[in-house]
């Protein structure tokens, strides 16, 4: 059993972050931030159930909205990797003003590599977790190039991404193209575990292949067979869970 808890806190942008604390009802072994996908939110079906399997095994876990996504104030296009970037680390300076100093962090998607780049500016870290994460921000461009030529033109676009229409300005083109990531799982110096579907049609198993290669040891590779992008089958987001509640147990606490 799990308790969630609706907080707030600053982010980057000067604008209020809506989160959910995943509180273990038993001991807690550890405590953990969970970054989202490109625009899924905190209550994705991925970080909803990843986050609370892993607060029912004692690490509890926030989730939170990024900039203009669910509960959280402000325009999703004011946004921008390295904004996501800098609030999972905010996320992590919240927790720590809260007494809950953070041994792990997870990442969904875009949410994946967006914990590889912040983890260097996290000193009580002690692990990381990616699941279906890009080895490059810059891959989730192939969902709006239709309207790549008016974000450069023009200076922004609105664009359809599953059913949700949001503007993409050039600005958040322009730091996904400067964004490499290579640097930063190079010299990470946390154990990692990367997760990956080999059926994933949205992210391919190459990204995977690439992170794995470019982090040192210790590093870990589990593959999700039969699973999906979004993690949206029966038991998938559980297993995963489970998965990186195992892995963790020894990189918890202090």
């Amino acid at each position: 059993m799990t308790t969630s808890v609706k907080v707030n806190f600053e982010g980057t942008t000067g604008e209020m972050l809506s989160g959910l604390l995943d509180v273990p009802e038993g001991p807690v072994r550890g405590w953990g931030v969970f970054s989202h996908g490109f625009t899924l939110g905190k209550d994705s079906p991925a970080a909803a159930r990843i986050c609370k399997g892993l607060a029912a095994a004692g690490v509890g876990m926030l989730r939170f909205d990024n900039v203009g996504l669910g509960g959280s104030g402000g325009e999703w296009s004011q946004g921008s990797f390295s904004h996501k970037v800098a609030d999972t680390v905010r996320a992590t300076e919240f927790m720590r003003s809260e007494g809950k100093t953070i041994s792990l962090l997870v990442g969904h998607s875009f949410g994946g590599a967006a914990v590889l780049a912040a983890a260097r500016d996290i000193p009580e870290l002690h692990a990381v977790a990616t699941v279906g994460a890009p080895f490059s921000p810059k891959h989730v461009e192939h969902v709006f190039d239709s309207a790549m030529d008016k974000i450069l033109s023009e200076g922004s676009a609105e664009v359809d991404l599953g059913g949700k229409r949001v503007e993409i300005r050039r600005h958040f083109v322009e730091d996904l193209q400067n964004a490499d990531l290579s640097d930063c799982i190079r010299t990470l110096h946390k154990p990692l575990m990367v997760l990956h579907s080999p059926t994933d049609n949205t992210v391919g198993i190459e990204n995977a292949s690439t992170i794995f290669q470019t982090a040192r040891h210790p590093r870990s590779f589990v593959s999700l067979e039969g699973s999906d992008h979004l993690l949206t089958g029966k038991g998938q987001a559980a297993r995963v869970a489970k998965i990186i509640s195992a892995w963790a147990g020894q990189y918890l606490g202090d």
